[in-house]
Formats: C-alpha cells, structure tokens, sequence
C-alpha cells in the first residue's frame, strides 16, 4: 500500500498565515516566522491529518508565485534552517510534507533573468526563457518580450526543454529532500507546461525518493494527459470542486453526480487516478463565502470526503471562516490565531465533525480508489456507494430544506448499515431496499 492511499491533506498558504509583508524588501534579515507555525502542526496532528501541502516557500518579489530563488526559502518565513525545523516536526508527527513548486514560470527578479535584462543578447541565459526576443516592448519598458503566465508580464515563463533550466530546477529538488526531507510535490500551473518536462521530473524525483508524489495543478482539460505511468500521481480534481458546491446552491444533484459518473462510474475516464479533493485553496473563494446556505457545509464535507480521491482541508475552514476571490486574494490567504479560532470560530463544531470524517478515511484506504455506483438521484437527493475491503460504503445526500425519506435500492444482500459518523447507530435494510429518513441538508454516511 503506498502512503498516499491513508492521507488527507490540509493546505497552508504560509505567507499568508504568517501575516508577512506583501512586498519582500530584501534588504531585511530574515524572520522566523515559520516557527510560529508549530501550533499548527500540533492542531492538524489532533485533528488526524497526514499530509500538509504547503507554499509557496522560497524567495520572492511578493506572493511566492514569483520565484526569484529555488534554494532559499523567502526571509520573510525564515531561513533553510527554519523549515527544516518545521519540516522535522511535521515527519515526528506522522505528517508527510508536498512543497508547491513554482516551475512554469519566475519572477522578474530572478538572477538570470537579471543578467537578461542587464546583458541583453550578450547574457548566457537567454536560452532559459520562452519566446524572449530583442524586439518590441512590455509593460515594463525593457524593450524586449517574453512569454509569460496568464498574460502577467510580472511572471516569466521558464524554457522547460533547456537542459540548463533542467538542471538548476532538478537540483532545487534534490535540496529540498536532502534538506527538508519532502515526500512531494504540488505543481503550480502544471497544465500549462511541458509534459515532457513532467515526465523528466517524474523519473528524477523518484529515483531519489521512489515513493515521491507529484500532483499538478490542472484546471481543464483531460486528466488522463497528466496522470498517468512515468509522469504525475494525481491533479487537482476542478471539475468536481464545482458541482460539490453549486449543486447544494442550485438544489441540483444532477451535476455533481454526472461529474462523478463520467469520472469514476464503470466506464469513467478517471477510475483509479487517486485525483486531489478540494472545496476551497488560495485562489479561490472559501467555501463558507459560496454556500447559500450554511447548513449546506456539514453535508458538503461529507459528500467530498466519500467521493473518489485525495481529499483536503485548506487552513482554517474546518473552523467555517469566510473570504471571496473579489475582495482580493488576501482575503483568502488571511493570517489566523489559532487559538482565538478554537475559541470563538463561528463554526466551532465542524472540527469535531472533521476529526471523525478524518478518522474513517485514513481507516479504510479503499475511499482513494474503490468502485464507485450510483444508487438514486433527484434534484436535492442523491445516493451513491463506493466498494471498499471490509464492505460496501453508501453516502446520502439531502440538499433540501426539509426532511425526506428516500428509498436506496442495494445491489447486494447486506441487510446491516453502521453510521459511520456515529457508529452506535445502525440501519437496517429490507428485501433489498434501504429506507432512510434524512433530515433537512444532512448526509449519512454508512458501512455495511
């Protein structure tokens, strides 16, 4: 069994959570803020998790996706010496660690691109950047143009296919495991690079580390382009983060069963892909922010746990806090205090709700993959199992503002069905149907 098959990761965006200075000032020593964070591991370690996905990390110009450093962590969180403190206390803890490594592109302070800059023709790192030529103008008046990310000229896009580039980016990751110890890694912007950069780095990364595990960031597209033998482990599953949402705001069950059919039903495209489960990260709108109605978010949490793939907490949302994409990225990237949010959150009662959700996850690893088979759907009801070793799990879902009794029709003879999130409860089955009474948005979760 690989370590992936028991892990539920929680995300932190660590800039943010440290409360650091939106502009580095690299004329400042470096603060150890990072160290500030050990609270944290302590409180995900209490909760169950097993994986933090964490970053960006390394020196920047201002929010980490910038990158003009791949060996330094940025001085705003702290030295190598910093996170490899807080990466030996993650591991003492039974958490593995995924940094979020910015490849496709780099910032414009980056040294080479300095030297560009400087030299023009004459540098010896023009070949690292795509599509740079001596013609022209940008935005910023260099006289030259270069491809960048999404149309930021402030994000230069790296040369993936020079051997150079290659090389200064392979030798980053193996610093990162020497030093850190790091089980992984989170590609940003991964659907907009080489492939055969990704394969090159799949083949490196685990020839250091065999069980090293790469997961892009993907928003459209065709998965199976990107995961796949010889190149990445999983992707972040977009399409499903829509429809676990909006299905609850649009009293429409439809569209997240039809994701989760065309993805992972018998003749799903994604069976067995072990895709990244999300409901909110640092780019878009908290889930709190979305939901109609908030009673929705128990049930949401539910219905992501039990689908098919990797499933994660991003900070503080298991304590219900809310931020929106309008009002600027800080706002969904804020720095927290612990313990006033243990304290006085305004949904104090979803961690406990989570540790338990947590628990039956890292009990049964057949969640990551197991079949999965569609059993009832309306508007605001919906049903489905998923095949596990020990038996067979039924999830329930009621996006309604009222009770329902739903009547599940079972594919086999199990009669007995424990609620997995209370187990001293037990529903018991009838000539192969299960009558259920759901109360209004609620989900059981059950085992037989």
């Amino acid at each position: 069994m690989n370590w992936i098959d028991q892990t539920v990761f929680y995300h932190i965006y660590p800039l943010g959570l440290c409360g650091a200075q939106f502009h580095n000032d690299f004329n400042l020593s470096p603060v150890d803020r990072l160290d500030g964070l050990h609270p944290w591991l302590e409180h995900m370690a209490g909760m169950g998790i097993n994986g933090l996905y964490i970053g960006p990390l390394f020196e920047s110009v201002w929010h980490g996706y910038d990158t003009v450093d791949y060996y330094n962590i940025d001085r705003r969180l702290g030295t190598n010496q910093t996170f490899a403190r807080f990466s030996a206390r993650a591991h003492e803890l039974g958490i593995k660690v995924i940094l979020d490594a910015v490849f496709n592109h780099v910032g414009r302070g980056f040294w080479a691109f300095r030297d560009v800059l400087e030299k023009r023709q004459a540098s010896r790192f023009c070949g690292w950047f795509s599509g740079l030529k001596f013609e022209g103008d940008n935005s910023f008046h260099d006289g030259l143009t270069y491809e960048c990310w999404a149309g930021h000229e402030s994000l230069v896009k790296l040369d993936l296919s020079n051997q150079e580039v290659r090389g200064h980016l392979f030798g980053a990751v193996k610093q990162w495991i020497e030093e850190y110890q790091i089980d992984g890694l989170r590609l940003d912007a991964a659907d907009v690079m080489d492939k055969e950069f990704l394969s090159a780095l799949a083949g490196y990364s685990k020839s250091l580390k065999p069980d090293f595990w790469l997961m892009g960031e993907v928003v459209h597209g065709d998965y199976t382009q990107w995961v796949r033998p010889g190149r990445l482990d999983s992707v972040t599953n977009y399409i499903a983060y829509k429809g676990l949402y909006s299905s609850f705001n649009d009293h429409n069950m439809f569209e997240i069963a039809y994701t989760l059919q065309q993805q992972f039903g018998t003749d799903g495209k994604l069976l067995g892909l072990g895709l990244y489960s999300f409901v909110d990260n640092h780019d878009v709108s908290r889930v709190a922010s979305i939901l109609h109605n908030p009673a929705a978010l128990l049930p949401l949490y539910i219905l992501m746990f039990s689908i098919p793939g990797v499933p994660s907490i991003y900070y503080g949302s298991e304590f219900g806090i809310r931020g929106r994409k309008e009002d600027k990225d800080a706002a969904l990237r804020p720095a927290l205090d612990l313990h006033d949010l243990q304290a006085r959150a305004e949904r104090v009662d979803l961690y406990d709700v989570m540790k338990k959700m947590i628990k039956i996850r890292r009990q049964h690893p057949g969640f990551l993959t197991g079949a999965y088979r569609q059993l009832l759907l309306s508007n605001e009801q919906f049903v489905f199992s998923r095949d596990l070793e020990d038996g067979v799990a039924i999830t329930a879902v009621n996006a309604a503002d009222h009770a329902v009794v739903v009547d599940i029709p079972l594919s086999n003879s199990q009669t007995r069905f424990m609620d997995l999130m209370d187990e001293a409860v037990v529903y018991q089955a009838s000539e192969g149907h299960l009558r259920l009474e759901l109360p209004a948005y609620s989900a059981k979760w059950m085992l037989g």
